[in-house]
């Protein structure tokens, strides 16, 4: 029989036990969220701490696994029912914050239908395909983003060879499947050229449940006219604001449009608004430039937020009781490409930034636009800034990234 790594692997301790490791874990597994969020950057201490939380998903009772996964949910994602408090809903914030520790324990608690290690680690690269109810947000590979450790796949297929190999050696030699470890560093990433333009990226702090206001409405559009014209007036080529900043169908407001127009003579502009079309609602990037301008829609909504990833008849039910029958939008078939002053650009609205599907083709240069408000104050823009980080590298590409509520910068 094999030697195990941990003695209490096979033990029967009190219940207790299983939520001290299972929590420690669980703090393991994201301590580079935390960090980040608080600007501690320690490559060594990410590494460190992202080996040790798979090692322990690896090797740990049955029971544990189920309390990490719970832990896991819940540090990752209590900010998701912030969201209702904005639909009328706000009392059924607690009950989604429990929901998500129950749907990522049940997630990590795949690993506990087995004990042996090497079916742990296949079962847990497995997980690192999985994405349920179509939210994408819990990557496994994350973990390393600023680490020593490489992000792509095989980098965590070698992680979790080399830990699980550990428990197949003899005692003398259990350290030697470490070694394996030296095909999964990445001292450094490629960093891309920028573009070669000057771009002002519009950071707003306009709280979500002023944003949308009758009377709040007349003062944000002079924000935004002020912030295009200071923009122009400090030489940039394009200025790009935040997600939806114009709180309404700009399609329908021909004056503003004309206005928006005018200014494009002399700066680039792409703002975030809704646009109704064919009875549809889409939430749009808008881009002018030289007194034209382009719709650029959402491709990938969010789940939940802007659709229900549910059958036909939960939909409905879910809509009427939560969304008052208005969560879903449509969508465009494709990503949009647009261009300004010569450089090709992909559009990104907020989700999508964090979706593979935005960086398919040639891409090189993306805007991203996002409203964060609706999670503050919360870790969400600091998640969302390490998973464009996360598919910045992996793809190559330079993400100009204007929200709304924290995160605006270039992200690469």
């Amino acid at each position: 029989m094999m030697q195990k790594i941990f003695d209490f692997q096979t033990q029967n301790k009190p219940f207790l036990f299983h939520v001290a490791w299972g929590a420690a874990t669980a703090l393991l597994f994201s301590a580079f969220l935390y960090m980040e969020h608080y600007a501690i950057g320690v490559k060594l201490l990410h590494t460190l701490f992202g080996l040790s939380a798979l090692a322990l998903l690896l090797y740990m009772p049955k029971k544990s696994i189920l309390v990490a996964g719970f832990f896991i949910g819940l540090l990752w994602f209590y900010w998701i029912g912030y969201s209702f408090a904005y639909t009328g809903m706000g009392f059924i914030t607690p009950l989604i914050t429990l929901a998500f520790g129950f749907i990522y324990m049940l997630f990590f608690g795949i690993l506990a239908l087995s004990e042996r290690i090497w079916l742990r680690a296949l079962l847990l690269f497995l997980l690192s395909f999985i994405e349920p109810f179509d939210f994408n947000w819990m990557q496994i590979e994350l973990l390393f983003v600023e680490s020593y450790i490489g992000i792509e796949k095989h980098h965590l297929f070698i992680v979790l060879a080399s830990l699980a190999l550990m428990a197949y050696m003899p005692r003398k030699l259990r350290a030697l499947p470490l070694t394996l470890l030296v095909f999964a560093l990445q001292f450094s990433t490629p960093i891309p050229q920028e573009a070669p333009l000057k771009i002002k990226l519009v950071a707003t702090d306009v709280k979500q449940e002023k944003k949308w206001l009758r009377e709040n409405l007349e003062s944000t559009v002079f924000m935004i006219f002020r912030e295009i014209e200071q923009a122009s007036n400090e030489g940039y080529d394009v200025v790009v604001l935040p997600e939806s900043v114009f709180p309404l169908f700009l399609n329908k407001n021909p004056i503003l449009i004309e206005q928006l127009e005018e200014f494009s003579y002399e700066i680039s502009i792409v703002v975030g608004a809704l646009l109704r079309e064919d009875a549809q609602n889409y939430n749009v990037s808008y881009i002018f430039e030289e007194g034209n301008v382009t719709v650029a829609k959402k491709m990938v909504l969010v789940p939940f937020g802007e659709y229900i990833p549910l059958p036909k008849f939960a939909q409905d039910f879910i809509n009427d009781i939560f969304f008052a029958g208005q969560a879903d939008f449509s969508i465009a078939e494709k990503p949009t490409d647009f261009t300004l002053k010569g450089v090709k650009f992909r559009n990104a609205i907020c989700y999508e930034a964090t979706c593979q599907e935005i960086y398919e083709g040639d891409v090189r240069y993306v805007i991203a636009i996002s409203n964060n408000a609706w999670f503050a104050p919360s870790i969400e823009p600091t998640l969302q800034n390490l998973l464009m980080r996360y598919y910045a590298r992996k793809n190559g590409a330079v993400i100009y990234h204007s929200a709304n509520f924290r995160g605006s910068g270039v992200v690469k």
